[in-house]
């Protein structure tokens, strides 16, 4: 059968290396198999199958240094996941039987207890089996933290399934955001993480395991890995199998492409995923170390397992070229696909695509387009397409008050004058708040609220908005990224989670959040505080992000800077604000499930995007910004602004989509699931019919305010002395511009 396309030429500069217990894992493995009942009788493998796919060699490729014992453990697992996947395919995908996958999964965490003193059910099949047996086995020399850890990316692998097994039902190929976030569950890289810690002998410090680094290293290492097995498995799975989750066929229909096209652009994907990950080791991790004060053998902890993540990747590279289950033109025995060259060309296994030249020509241009990007290059009047999302716009009634509201609050809270010693620190004026209006957006977010209600909100607004404009302005112009920390951790102290009180304020920000904190958190209950405090943690974070990439002039990776955006824009912020007032009937496991999560992230998306898409003339032309959509979209693919502007639009309307196809197809089969009662059903209900306001309110806003028109950037942006480029941008951010004194005349 011919292939569909030409492999790609792959980034890969960490040389595969093999380990020498190969055969006994090997062996190891048919034994263990036959005696889980996964060989011959199962119905889906016999030995030879076993042998072909030969996930021994693939562990002792991905896992080069660990031990025979070791090695043959993971071997196990990976005979066990690998088994897992085609006994669902069997059972459940190709007779689309729902229900009875649901069930199947329902079983499989029971035999995850944290205490092996808990029983475990009888194994019902293979599947169980195998589980009950790894899990023992494994865990014993494992923290209670890392088991929780490894236990629910297992079961994030197992239940995302049913998404897999809903899009086939509903014949649906799902958007290129929408498939990288759930292919992260399904695909079992950040399950092959866990497994990692394991193999090569070094936790991950608890302290750190949630940190943005070790986020952002997982989701790198996830996504290198599964956009590789994309590419060799499409026709496996696109052709045989019918499957629809393949990175390759997604962008193939969402760019409009042939499939070839489409297959080097998942290239370029990868290559980039592969980059944040070097770049957030280099840069990130050591900054962790000194700002958690970790020890030296926590340090080469993190350290080792990072190696192992890169070992893994070159490793599964070389299995993949090797494997007789996936398209690699030949296998073991299909030519290198590149030639090594001169005297310092890497040789022998593993090293086919390592050498020199080809890492320049594969990578250099596109890694040096992220760094050179000009400021303040002229763009003209932004283009907006045409938005018209299907959601009615509503007003609160309270507008005109919560106005006049929000301009005395900031009056009060000394946000429309300079800080006491701090330069520059005049960011805001009345005049420019009263353009902004920012209650005019929390007028369309929540069109119901109580007067009380809506000026709670719009003064969030204008809080989150004047820390988003203040950061640029005090700390990124003089490139005071240590201020900018130290400024961070105190906000966390003015938001405590007990009756203990804040620090004395020293500024506008400290003093107005403060403020916002006593008259919203206090009411709350405490595990809903912790969530509020988190989500503005972590948009102060962001803002952190924001002004390390400017210091380096590095426009983000396109996936780093969605999953940022959400942040930045404040997204978590305002719908934690929704969401706490429907908590009381709704189980805290439905916010946190994947089918909210999935609606929650759409919405955001396409409301950041729209920012962006408003933005970009103020962004690029007069603050010199590289956080943008747009301008992401047209570094990666090295194109013209109205085609990257016709990406973002397209990639707006498919996020949208999503949403409606989340509400109307999997939150009904969500509520069954849990079994909601009538009441906590109509709380979500109204939830989702809040995030269409949501959605409407920001696109007015945006319309209305006196803000994005190029006479409007004129007035209130254009130089009148030297200007130097600010960072952070997110909702009604004001100017990101830093007024110094014109030089003396000579």
């Amino acid at each position: 059968m011919a292939q569909p396309f030409e492999l790609p030429d792959f980034y890969m500069p960490y040389p595969a290396r093999l380990n020498p217990h190969v055969e006994t894992a090997r062996e190891h493995s048919r034994q263990w198999a036959r005696q889980m009942d996964m060989l011959e009788g199962s119905g889906i493998w016999d030995q030879s199958d076993l042998d072909a796919h030969d996930y021994a060699l693939l562990c002792a490729y991905t896992h080069p240094d660990t031990s025979a014992e070791a090695l043959s453990l993971v071997t196990d697992w990976y005979v066990w996941v690998f088994f897992f996947d085609d006994y669902f395919l069997d059972k459940f995908k190709r007779t689309q039987d729902r229900e009875a996958g649901k069930q199947h999964l329902a079983r499989l965490p029971a035999f995850m207890p944290m205490d092996l003193a808990t029983p475990m059910p009888e194994p019902e099949n293979p599947v169980e089996a195998g589980l009950a047996d790894l899990w023992r086995r494994t865990v014993p020399s494992m923290s209670m933290e890392w088991r929780a850890r490894f236990a629910e990316s297992t079961e994030n692998l197992l239940n995302e399934s049913l998404w897999e097994l809903s899009n086939i039902n509903a014949g649906r190929v799902s958007n290129p955001v929408e498939y990288i976030e759930m292919r992260r569950k399904v695909g079992g890289a950040p399950w092959s993480s866990g497994l990692v810690e394991y193999a090569v002998g070094a936790e991950v410090p608890a302290k750190v395991a949630a940190s943005r680094p070790l986020r952002v290293l997982r989701d790198a290492f996830s996504d290198g890995v599964h956009l590789r097995n994309d590419l060799f498995s499409y026709q496996r799975e696109i052709e045989e199998e019918g499957e629809l989750s393949n990175g390759v066929l997604v962008l193939e229909r969402f760019l409009d492409c042939t499939t070839q096209e489409a297959a080097d652009a998942v290239n370029d994907l990868l290559t980039s995923r592969l980059q944040q990950f070097e770049n957030t080791t280099l840069l990130e991790l050591p900054q962790l170390f000194a700002d958690q004060g970790l020890n030296p053998r926590e340090c080469a902890d993190v350290l080792l397992y990072v190696k192992g993540l890169q070992d893994w990747q070159s490793g599964g590279h070389e299995w993949h070229m090797r494997s007789s289950r996936y398209m690699n033109g030949g296998g073991a025995d299909a030519p290198a696909g590149l030639t090594p060259w001169g005297p310092f060309a890497l040789t022998g296994l593993g090293t086919q695509s390592a050498n020199i030249t080809s890492l320049i020509a594969l990578t250099g241009a596109k890694r040096l387009r992220s760094y050179s990007h000009v400021p303040f290059t002229k763009v003209g009047p932004s283009r907006v397409p045409d938005l018209n999302p299907p959601f009615p716009l509503q007003l609160s009634p309270h507008l005109e008050g919560s106005r006049r509201h929000v301009i005395d609050w900031a009056h009060r809270m000394g946000i429309l004058e300079a800080q006491p010693g701090v330069p520059n620190s005049d960011v805001w004026n009345e005049e420019l708040l009263a353009g902004y209006d920012l209650a005019l957006c929390s007028a369309g977010l929540d069109p119901d609220a109580t007067p009380e209600e809506l000026d709670l909100s719009a003064c969030w607004l204008a809080w989150g908005t004047y820390g988003d404009d203040y950061y640029p302005v005090v700390f990124g112009a003089p490139r005071d990224l240590a201020g900018a920390k130290r400024c961070t951790a105190r906000m966390s102290a003015c938001m405590p989670l007990d009756d203990s009180t804040p620090p004395e304020p020293v500024n506008a920000l400290e003093r107005g959040l403060i403020d916002l904190w006593s008259r919203t958190a206090g009411p709350m209950r405490p595990a809903d505080r912790a969530k509020f405090r988190a989500a503005i943690e972590n948009m102060t974070a962001s803002w952190l992000w924001e002004l390390e990439n400017q210091f380096h002039n590095r426009v983000p990776d396109p996936i780093d800077y969605i999953e940022m955006r959400r942040h930045t824009f404040g997204s978590d912020l305002t719908m934690s604000l929704c969401r706490l007032r429907h908590g009381k009937q709704v189980p805290p496991a439905v916010y946190e499930s994947g089918p909210m999560r999935s609606l929650e992230n759409a919405v955001s998306d396409y409301a950041t995007l729209l920012n962006d898409v408003f933005s970009y003339q103020k962004e690029i032309e007069y603050e010199g910004e590289i956080h943008n959509g747009v301008l992401v979209v047209q570094n990666f693919f090295d194109i013209d602004y109205p085609t990257g502007l016709r990406l973002v639009h397209e990639l707006m309307e498919s996020r949208l989509s999503q949403f409606l196809h989340v509400a109307e197809n999997e939150l009904p089969v969500l509520y069954d699931d849990f079994e909601l009662s009538a009441e906590a059903r109509h709380e979500v209900d109204t939830y989702v019919s809040e995030l269409k306001d949501w959605i409407a309110g920001i696109l007015n806003w945006h319309r209305e305010c006196v803000r994005y028109k190029e006479a409007d950037l004129r007035r209130n942006f254009a130089p009148k002395t030297d200007w130097v480029a600010g960072g952070p941008t997110g909702l009604g951010t004001s100017a990101a511009r830093v007024r110094l004194p014109l030089p003396a005349a000579s």
